[in-house]
């Protein structure tokens, strides 16, 4: 086929090889500048299209074709053809069938070539596939999105102080951004334990679960993955912390929207971290306070929370008019332990007592090491009949376990025991209670050690 090379009119012409050099140089410079090419004759034909593959058609496939046909129609009704406009056209968005019949979208920039009567003859432009800029679009809007929220879950979580509110409001936030119908922390509390929801916003958690749970169990290959669970789509995502017993966070929505697209999976992603972040403070936080409350040696309660813990037993059993009974232990013969055995065995002593008092209450009872080697029991709803024969044991047991522990060395421990016991609807408080054991052990002391004694209010038989 014969090329026909097409101009736009001029007043004044300029050399014929000049015009040819020119329509030269613009094809080639267009050829390298856009993604197609094209000059159409006076009835809308392709008479030259650069690159020869363009839109993924065969080399010289497109020259002669009607460009109409090109037109895949983007649904804006407008009745244009930009590939044969009678006016000039500037990045007209365009959707144009491709060899492979899909569509792609371009932006076209054309104009009409007219001849010295000012008659179309043709038209010359570039067309740029818009999709890459599309795409870069899209993900910056996504990012923008994704910051915004991400913005508002931290800044919500930020005015709270507790660890439970700042994960509510951290939840509500991700929610709210997600259009989800509810989301929840599940995990487990102790590293063989099964799997619960450990915080919950939102109705939908118990159904959920089984699937969430299934999808935590898989390996960790993906940031989020997602199920379907009676009616309710599913995401979840991992946020196992360094404590290792929380292991991930699922967000759950109506099927009517049941897709979670890339920016969903990156916003659960991210909020993922923040609720990381919240359960480990969680965890500090439930740490020192441990610690605050507990002596580093034994493990058992200090001093300042036996004494609070007592004082909420005591208003309790006061509430069930029921009794309850302290008991005040001190080591006998501990001194020379430490002193001829050094502090590391008269360690290894404090702990087995301890060891021995755990054996010897129920869950429900109270232990502390209030220092030193002085020990104290409260037994909730025991009265000093009990804690005489527990007592009694202890003191039995001490005598054989306790020197059984030094190693070739002959000492008289054990342990002296004293009791007092308030009665249901006493009016005594736990000063005079404390001082009433203490004194009654001191008497066992001075009575010769390792063994027990009862203090008896004015009254009591």
């Amino acid at each position: 086929m014969t090329e026909t090379i097409l101009e736009p009119s001029v007043t004044a012409q300029p050399p014929a090889d000049t015009r040819f050099d020119s329509v030269l140089r613009w094809r080639q410079f267009a050829g390298l500048a856009a993604d197609l090419a094209f000059e159409t004759d006076a009835r809308g034909r392709f008479v030259f299209v650069a690159p020869e593959t363009a839109l993924g058609w065969p080399a010289g496939a497109l020259i002669g074709m009607p460009s109409d046909r090109l037109i895949g129609g983007d649904g804006t009704g407008e009745q244009i053809n930009p590939l044969h406009p009678a006016r000039e056209v500037r990045r007209h968005r365009t959707l144009l069938r491709l060899g492979s019949g899909e569509l792609a979208a371009l932006h076209i920039s054309a104009e009409p070539l007219r001849d010295a009567s000012g008659a179309i003859v043709g038209t010359r432009g570039v067309g740029v596939d818009i999709a890459d800029s599309d795409a870069k679009a899209a993900d910056i809007a996504g990012q923008l999105r994704h910051g915004q929220a991400l913005d508002q879950i931290l800044s919500r979580a930020a005015r709270e102080t507790s660890a439970d509110a700042m994960l509510d409001a951290a939840m509500w936030a991700l929610i709210q951004a997600l259009g989800a119908e509810g989301a929840a922390v599940i995990g487990a509390t102790a590293e063989d334990g099964p799997m619960e929801i450990l915080h919950e916003c939102g109705p939908g958690g118990s159904v959920v679960l089984p699937s969430a749970v299934r999808l935590l169990s898989q390996p960790a290959n993906q940031p989020a993955q997602t199920a379907m669970a009676r009616g309710r789509s599913v995401l979840t995502v991992r946020c196992r912390t360094r404590c290792g017993v929380n292991d991930g966070l699922a967000v759950w929505r109506n099927t009517a929207d049941p897709e979670w697209d890339p920016e969903d999976r990156r916003l659960a992603t991210s909020a993922a971290h923040v609720v990381r972040m919240v359960l480990e403070y969680e965890a500090v936080q439930c740490e020192m306070a441990h610690q605050a409350r507990t002596d580093p040696l034994t493990g058992l309660l200090n001093r300042r929370a036996f004494m609070e813990e007592m004082g909420r037993h005591i208003a309790r059993l006061d509430r069930e008019s029921e009794a309850g009974t302290l008991m005040y232990l001190d080591l006998d013969a501990f001194k020379p332990v430490n002193d001829r055995l050094g502090h590391a065995m008269g360690d290894t002593v404090l702990v087995h007592l301890a060891d021995m008092l755990r054996r010897m209450v129920r869950p429900s009872d109270l232990i502390a090491r209030l220092g030193g080697d002085e020990f104290a029991v409260w037994l909730s709803g025991a009265d000093r009949m009990t804690a005489a024969e527990r007592a009694d044991q202890l003191c039995k047991a001490a005598k054989q376990e306790l020197p059984a522990l030094l190693p070739d060395e002959t000492f008289a421990l054990g342990v002296s025991v004293g009791i007092a016991m308030r009665s249901a609807g006493s009016r005594e408080s736990i000063e005079s209670l404390t001082r009433r054991a203490d004194m009654a052990m001191y008497e066992v002391k001075r009575g010769g050690r390792r063994h027990w004694r009862v203090s008896l209010l004015e009254g009591e038989g």
